[in-house]
Order: C-alpha cells, then structure tokens, then sequence
C-alpha cells in the first residue's frame, strides 16, 4: 500500500521538478526501514521518470542504502 501511495503522490508533481524532489525525500524518509519498498521505488522512479528526473532520484536515493 505504501508503494502505491507514493506512486500516486510522484505522478501527481511529476509536472514540476522541485516539487517532485521535495515528494520524493519526504516518501523516502516516511517508508523508513521498508528496505523492500524503498527499493521498489527506486526502480519504479528510474523506469518511469529517469529521463526527466534522473539526478534527483539518484541525488535522493544515493543518501540511502537500498538500491541494488
């Protein structure tokens, strides 16, 4: 449910790069130790908006240890 949560959330700033940036932080910091689902996230974001985003979402995820 959190994963889906925050794909709703990104698809509805995705139009505006710092809101995006500020979303995509403050879903991170919410999943918290969901490893799993921050992983998933991270995987969704790269396949759906990494042309557009690509250097924040490695900005934001390279503070974490989730990606693999």
């Amino acid at each position: 449910m959190t994963l889906d949560f925050s794909k709703t959330i990104l698809e509805k700033v995705s139009f505006d790069r710092y809101l995006f940036s500020k979303e995509l932080r403050k879903l991170v910091i919410w999943m918290g130790n969901e490893h799993d689902e921050v992983k998933n996230l991270y995987k969704w974001c790269v396949d759906n908006f990494g042309q557009e985003y690509s250097d924040v979402i490695h900005q934001v995820f390279d503070r974490q240890q989730f990606k693999d």
